[in-house]
């Protein structure tokens, strides 16, 4: 029985060397292998278990809801206005406006927890600037693209949402426990960006200089953004609501806020709400196929073979974690942050608990190994939506620019294995 449950795998993988989409290739290989050890009959069964219980989980509402409410600062004009308050601030800079563009992303990741739109959202934004002021392509595209995978880890983050319900973890532990790391590497990033238009300006050229007047007066154009950060992650850590109400109070208030700026226009509310229906249909189908999935491979008994194989190993807990940075690194060139999740935790989430790793801290380290996923190719989600929106931007030029930020990643992730309380601190302090 084990060996169908491998056999499935590599099928899995096969299906996704060739193109096919995640959610089918979990799918495919879930229903076709419990079918055969099972019977369909029984796969149906499961299918409607899995559709009543995890597809219907409470906590899994709130991904629509924080994606919409990017999608709708992203639609009206919100998020410009929060670039436009940071450029003033720091744009004057060596590489400034990408340093801007970084520190945007990471405001913004504030009020979304969606690296693609995060990406979507700055290259519409910002990339007409760093082109006005002839920014080195490799660098600026390098930079957009890189800096969007903060909105995965600065809060609400999706991806800590999707590990949440998948091991039962405190959603608002791992919501604190993205703060510091977050910061750390939104400064990385500016940091390099610094460093290099500082030892060769023409890469990087400083933009305008602003009076400090017109940089306070920018300040009011982001107010809407901070305030519903302050109520969405404030109303979690003070009791007030869990992540779910969080995220239907976040929509209200951006609802508001929009309407308040007369910005609140039937076209935008409908290129949002279709944008968010095709985002959270692609993690649905990845929700029930993957739990699928490891159905499958629990009643073949590969999963528990992988854990009693790995746990036989006699690993130390420094190579329990090289081993599945590498497979991070490798099934990033696979699959998206989603994927990744649905099918690793399952399996690595027991050896976790058997090496006395606290979950709060390896939630962290697996989104940023996922940030990093989003990068890689051939997949890249982020390279390919990035090369979207800035066509005239080769890819191999968008894959060239984006290596020392993945690498600045490699670099945040060591820092966290050396002093895991850049991720515990925080929520040991507030919970």
């Amino acid at each position: 029985m084990i060996s169908i449950g491998y056999t499935g795998l590599a099928i899995m993988v096969a299906l996704l060397f060739m193109g096919v989409p995640v959610t089918f290739s979990l799918g495919v290989v879930a229903v076709l292998g419990l079918s055969y050890v099972t019977s369909f009959a029984a796969v149906t069964q499961q299918a409607v278990m899995v559709v009543n219980q995890e597809g219907t989980n409470f906590i899994i509402i709130c991904i629509p809801l924080f994606v919409f409410m990017g999608k709708m600062i992203y639609h009206t004009g919100i998020a410009k206005e929060l670039f436009e308050c940071i450029e003033r601030w720091i744009g004057f800079l060596p590489g400034g406006l990408a340093m801007s563009a970084v520190v945007t992303c990471a405001g913004f990741g504030a009020v979304t927890g969606s690296s693609v739109a995060s990406v979507a959202t700055m290259a519409t934004i910002i990339r007409p600037e760093l082109k006005r002021y002839n920014y080195d392509d490799e660098l600026s595209s390098g930079a957009l693209t890189s800096a969007g995978t903060l909105a995965v880890l600065i809060p609400p983050s999706l991806g800590f949402i999707m590990y949440g319900v998948l091991t039962d973890t405190s959603i608002g532990g791992l919501f604190l426990a993205g703060v510091v790391p977050g910061i750390l590497l939104t400064a990385l990033y500016c940091a390099y960006i610094y460093i290099r238009c500082s030892l060769n300006p023409k890469l990087g050229p400083r933009g305008a200089s602003y009076a400090l007047l017109e940089r306070i007066i920018s300040i009011k154009g982001t107010w809407g953004l901070v305030l519903i950060f302050v109520i969405v992650i404030g109303g979690i850590y003070a009791g007030l609501f869990t992540p779910t109400e969080a995220s239907g109070v976040g929509v209200a208030g951006v609802l508001l806020i929009c309407l308040s700026r007369r910005r609140l226009t039937w076209s935008a509310t409908r290129a949002a709400l279709i944008d968010t229906g095709l985002v959270s249909a692609m993690i649905w189908g990845i929700i029930v196929s993957g739990y699928l999935l490891a159905r499958f491979l629990a009643v073949t008994g590969a999963s528990q073979g992988l854990v009693s194989f790995v746990a036989a190993l006699g690993l130390s807990k420094i190579g329990f974690l090289v081993a599945i940075t590498i497979i991070y690194l490798i099934l990033g060139m696979l699959l998206d942050m989603f994927g990744m999740l649905i099918l690793t935790i399952p399996f690595f989430f027991p050896l976790v608990q058997h090496y006395g790793i606290d979950p709060i801290w390896f939630g962290t380290y697996a989104v940023i190994m996922c940030e990093i996923g989003l990068l890689t190719p051939p997949v890249g989600v982020n390279v390919f939506v990035m090369h979207d929106m800035a066509p005239d931007i080769p890819l191999k030029t968008i894959f060239k620019g984006i290596l020392p930020f993945a690498a600045l990643n490699m670099v945040c992730v060591t820092l966290l294995e050396c002093f895991p309380f850049l991720a515990t601190w925080l929520p040991n302090k507030v919970l």
